[in-house]
């Protein structure tokens, strides 16, 4: 697969090129996952599997959700 592009929007948004979107198998709605390594992104589309994990997990982390850690994080 040849390299693609996409300018960011002052709101920090990109188009995903079609021939990836295609690749993918993305579309509209579709929930996309961004995984760092070695200071380069890697990008997904979530599987069911990942979102069901995600959702049940999601209950189980609330001791990041204080005040001191949103005021920590808020620029995030």
């Amino acid at each position: 697969m040849s390299a693609q592009s996409s300018r960011l929007t002052k709101k920090f948004q990109a188009t995903i090129p079609r021939i990836v979107r295609n690749e993918l198998g993305l579309k509209s709605g579709d929930i996309i996952h961004f995984e760092l390594r070695n200071g380069e992104a890697v990008l997904r589309k979530e599987s069911p599997l990942d979102l069901a994990f995600l959702q049940a997990l999601e209950g189980q982390l609330t001791e990041w959700q204080s005040e001191a850690d949103e005021e920590a994080y808020h620029a995030l």
